[in-house]
């Protein structure tokens, strides 16, 4: 009986030394995950939370921390690139203004000081303040809608949309422009009553902006195009034109923020790089897609993908 007891109190005691040895290393890995833990935050490192442990609750914890992580690293790293885009993009918007303003100065001084001016010299300087005006405008405007369209500010009402109509108004617009210019204009725009889910305001706006875009680009070519396509589930509208086109290392970058296609197309027009950005944020919100290919001096096209009426509503 006595050293039954003995046995039975080793037992015990070797129980109590190996729980206290458990709980003393769960203590340190919890101390480690701890001041990892807060060293990687601090430093906004892209380290993940590695332990070594057979502790299958405490596995599961390192899991859950990594994917918190992994999340947090993901957000900092979108938070850091917008940041840098949004500073870049006032730079250039501080630039796009500074140039403008200073020529209406300019113009308004020589109106104030030039006494020797004739009428007609008079109202040519009047005229290029205007211009100049007209052009800091519309760089605010753009510069406005865009911040409205992402903070989500801007609310858009949806309905049932006849593509086939507003493309051809749109382009209609754009007639005596191009004829002016000595474009060659092709539309592929069928008969059919074609209907997607979206607002003509808003599509009007993305189809202005795309054909505004091949004119200023793809000038070179002297050709615009527009065409719709059916699908079974989605509308496409594809506008192009036959200028220099883009390259393919640019294709990815044409709708960031800021970014102005004179290296990869025409150097003689140098947009405010909004205008590619506010189109694709725009086609976002109807809840479509927006794509780019290019062959130089072949086709340069922009396809817009809208979902069908009665699709998926």
């Amino acid at each position: 009986m006595e050293a039954f007891l003995t046995v039975m109190a080793a037992v015990l005691l070797g129980l109590n030394v190996l729980q206290y040895s458990r709980r003393r290393k769960q203590n340190r890995d919890l101390c480690y995950m701890y001041e990892k833990l807060q060293a990687i935050v601090a430093e906004k490192t892209g380290e993940k939370l590695l332990l070594a442990t057979d502790h299958q609750e405490l596995q599961k914890l390192l899991v859950e921390i990594n994917h918190l992580l992994e999340a947090i690293q993901l957000s900092n790293a979108e938070h850091a690139k917008v940041e840098m885009s949004m500073r870049r993009m006032l730079a250039n918007i501080s630039h796009d203004l500074n140039t403008p303003l200073t020529v209406i100065l300019g113009y308004a001084e020589i109106l104030q000081t030039d006494h020797s001016l004739s009428e007609a010299e008079r109202q040519a300087l009047v005229q290029n303040v205007r211009l100049k005006t007209n052009e800091v405008m519309e760089l605010i405007r753009k510069f406005f809608d865009l911040a409205k369209l992402e903070s989500g500010d801007k609310e858009i009402e949806f309905a049932r949309i006849n593509v086939n109509e507003i493309c051809r108004k749109t382009i209609l617009s754009f007639y005596d422009l191009l004829t002016a210019k000595g474009f060659s204009v092709h539309i592929d725009i069928s008969e059919d009553q074609l209907y997607a889910w979206g607002n003509e305001e808003v599509l009007s706006r993305i189809l202005h902006n795309l054909l505004s875009n091949a004119i200023a680009y793809g000038g070179e070519g002297k050709t615009v195009g527009i065409a719709v396509r059916n699908s079974e589930n989605f509308l496409y509208i594809d506008i192009w034109d036959k200028g220099k086109g883009i390259s393919e290392s640019h294709i990815d970058k044409v709708f960031e923020r800021m970014y102005t296609l004179e290296d990869s197309r025409n150097r003689s027009y140098q947009g405010s790089g909004l205008g590619l950005t506010i189109t694709k944020r725009l086609v976002e919100v109807l809840g479509g897609e927006i794509h780019l290919s290019s062959k130089p001096y072949e086709k340069t096209m922009f396809t817009v993908a809208l979902k069908k009426w009665g699709i998926g509503l």
